[in-house]
């Protein structure tokens, strides 16, 4: 039975036509709530456990900040590559590593518009999805 709002890591790697770097074994993963950022601090403010994380961000900070938040997976935005270590490290850690060709507005705008949600939607408001 799918769940209410959930989209599988699969039906988002095919929305975004990304291409999976790490975790194709974990595309079964279902996620609801996105982030977008450049900023490490951010994200630790805003995003949630389980959600997907968009980033331009190649660097093995992404993979520790994800794994500190239990992040679903990270989406690198722009066609980046990541560096040999995030790849090494996001395989050690079991974090889904994806990339697609789209910048962050539409990659987002994609995602939005086939139900996942922001994590939050102004700053100071609780976005409760469950």
């Amino acid at each position: 039975m799918r769940k209410e709002n959930w989209v599988k890591l699969q039906e988002v790697k095919d929305i975004l036509e990304a291409e999976v770097i790490v975790g194709n074994d974990l595309l079964n993963t279902d996620v609801r709530t996105a982030f977008g950022a450049d900023l490490m601090s951010d994200v630790l403010a805003f995003a949630k456990p389980g959600s997907l994380l968009l980033t331009g961000l190649t660097n093995p900070q992404v993979i520790r900040t994800s794994d500190v938040l239990d992040i679903a997976a990270i989406i690198l935005v722009r066609g980046k590559r990541p560096l040999s270590e995030t790849i090494q490290l996001a395989e050690e850690l079991r974090i889904p590593l994806l990339t697609t060709k789209f910048i962050l507005f539409e990659a987002v705008g994609r995602l939005y518009a086939q139900g996942i949600r922001g994590c939050i939607e102004k700053v100071g408001e609780n976005r409760d999805l469950s």
